[in-house]
């Protein structure tokens, strides 16, 4: 895994390069709420077919599946039997990798542990911060199961992790700031001595925010959540609508990484405030 990423970057280009990759360019700016920022991008206005882009992402076909199998071009490496890395093809963020089951299940079911597995190997060897739309209230464009990966510098949780977390590793703690129902786990810095613990330390963390929030960990077909893991915590969000207005919230959202369309979205979200806006499509705290 130590080469993935010059792996992906030069996927990256030679798939920019034949057409197969499509970045959408954004601009960015920033809202603060109660002590934390939040960053959100839109399409730039300089970028007009990048918006035909963004309806191809958040248009659901369900006889449509990118994944069965993914583009060669797009395709970075395996990890493992059971998982291929992917670019995302329509990229907000450089670097944004999938990790993707090569057989097809669905991305409501529960993560096992060859799932926690393949997302803790790109944790151990690059940091940065893996995340899992589990379901389509929790903003999955996808049927087929895949995680996420961006680097440190695209979004982090550290802002939004209570010093309780990384004092009581193991535990579920809440962050009181944050006015929806969360849980918080601190993981061993330990547990990254290699691939097998760290996959068992994220599956212990998981059943223990799970237990916290009264959710199943197994659930063949689990209840929709935000899943967000750096290689200091691990953080679950209940998820109970899928838009705040007309505006997707996916789990970037939990780590102050916004998305939208246009400019006047912001100026909504800004009057709303960001933990307002997180708050009404979570559970209650």
């Amino acid at each position: 895994m130590d080469a993935l990423l010059q792996r992906a970057d030069r996927c990256s280009a030679d798939a920019f390069a034949c057409g197969a990759l499509q970045p959408i360019r954004t601009e960015q700016t920033w809202l603060d709420a109660e002590g934390l920022r939040f960053s959100v991008r839109w399409v730039s206005s300089l970028a007009l077919k990048d918006r035909a882009r963004v309806d191809t992402v958040i248009r659901r076909r369900p006889d449509f599946n990118p994944f069965l199998p993914p583009e060669p071009a797009l395709t970075v490496a395996a990890i493992g039997e059971h998982h291929l890395v992917v670019l995302n093809k329509f990229p907000v963020i450089e670097r944004h990798l999938l990790i993707v089951t090569r057989a097809f299940e669905p991305q409501t079911a529960a993560l096992s542990d060859s799932d926690l597995l393949a997302l803790a190997k790109v944790l151990r060897a690059h940091g940065g911060l893996g995340f899992y739309n589990g379901g389509r209230i929790a903003g999955a464009s996808q049927a087929h199961k895949h995680l996420q990966w961006v680097p440190s510098t695209a979004a982090a949780l550290t802002p939004f992790v209570p010093r309780s977390c990384l004092d009581r590793p193991g535990y579920a703690v809440c962050n009181p700031a944050l006015p929806w129902a969360h849980a918080f786990v601190g993981l061993e810095e330990h547990a990254w001595r290699d691939d097998t613990a760290a996959g068992q330390n994220l599956r212990a963390a998981l059943q223990t925010a799970c237990a916290a929030l009264s959710m199943p960990a197994r659930a063949q077909s689990m209840p929709d959540y935000n899943l967000l893991v750096s290689r200091e915590c691990l953080l679950l969000v209940p998820r109970t609508q899928e838009k705040w207005q007309d505006v997707s919230i996916n789990s970037l959202a939990y780590a102050g990484s916004l998305f939208v369309r246009d400019h006047a979205q912001i100026e909504r979200l800004r009057a709303a405030g960001a933990l307002a806006v997180l708050a009404a499509v979570g559970r209650p705290g």
